[in-house]
């Protein structure tokens, strides 16, 4: 290392014509550089320039080591100017994993990175949790309470969750009028679900609560075939995904128990580090923050989460 630095003073040397300029450019004395360019003549065996006091001039083996000395300051300044502009400018791969149900609103919020040209997107898409070193993944989200790990996860938002079925369901088996009313009717539930029960608490208009553990009818490892099973009137579900907000909002789907509410999902952006984030993913971050609606103010970073 110290053998590269001598060659890269040596490169400002021939560049700046003289010690003293080389050593302004450099923040060195001259007494410093005439020494680094001693040192690298003795390690090399040969003189490299010969000194007067009013120019320098370049030895045979001088000329010859200057353009390799050049280019290897060069090559180290263009790598610099690279990493600047991905510390200041989103550019390269952003890789970006997420559950399938949040797709709709994922792309959405990040619309505004259309406008920079050297930036590619690579969405993963799966209700499968997805190893974000092993799959090279910037940022994950996630929703709902996290397993502890080594990640960074960062609260962006919430989803709201509404009990709904289908209009054909509900009008062969009836509306259930009270929570109590959900252990008559045929539950679907998601991949997580547990065998003994699924709980589900819900808060009435007046803020009383009620705690209702339902066997599950039929399972998911997806929420879009959930809602899809839903739609297609095989049970009453919960209706989190974009899917089921639309199908809420054009009649496919109707909620069930209106005025009973469950606590909202937190969504998380989980990235493998805090800091020195390159500019793709901070920007993709407060992207992902507006689009979820969580104010600036109510976002939080929490470590050894997942």
């Amino acid at each position: 290392m110290d053998q590269l630095k001598r060659m890269a003073v040596f490169a400002e040397v021939v560049a700046a014509g003289s010690l003293t300029a080389a050593a302004g450019r450099l923040g060195m004395t001259p007494s410093a550089v005439s020494q680094h360019l001693r040192q690298l003549e003795q390690a090399l065996g040969l003189a490299l320039m010969h000194r007067t006091t009013r120019r320098l001039t370049l030895t045979e083996a001088g000329e010859r080591y200057r353009e390799g000395c050049a280019a290897m300051v060069a090559a180290a300044r263009a790598a610099d100017h690279a990493l600047a502009r991905l510390r200041d400018e989103p550019e390269g791969e952003l890789r970006l994993a997420a559950p399938i149900g949040l797709g709709g609103r994922l792309i959405t919020a990040l619309a505004p990175l259309r406008r920079h040209p050297r930036l590619s997107l690579t969405l993963l898409l799966d209700d499968s949790l997805i190893d974000l070193i092993q799959n090279r993944v910037d940022i994950a989200l996630r929703v709902g309470t996290l397993p502890d790990s080594g990640l960074v996860a960062r609260k962006i938002g919430s989803l709201g969750l509404q009990l709904c079925a289908a209009p054909a369901y509900l009008a062969a088996r009836g509306w259930p009028q009270h929570p109590r009313d959900l252990v008559q009717h045929d539950w679907l539930g998601s991949r997580g679900s547990n065998p003994a029960g699924e709980v589900l608490e819900l808060t009435g208009s007046h803020g009383e609560q009620e705690t209702v553990r339902l066997q599950a009818r039929v399972r998911a490892n997806q929420i879009s075939a959930l809602h899809a099973l839903c739609v297609q009137g095989w049970g009453i579900g919960v209706g989190v995904s974009d899917e089921d907000r639309t199908a809420l909002a054009d009649g496919r789907l109707m909620a069930v128990l209106p005025d009973w509410k469950m606590a909202d999902l937190p969504v998380y952006a989980v990235t493998q580090r805090r800091t020195e984030q390159p500019a793709k993913v901070r920007h993709t971050l407060d992207l992902l923050q507006l689009g979820f609606g969580l104010s600036s103010g109510q976002r939080g970073t929490s470590t050894a989460r997942s």
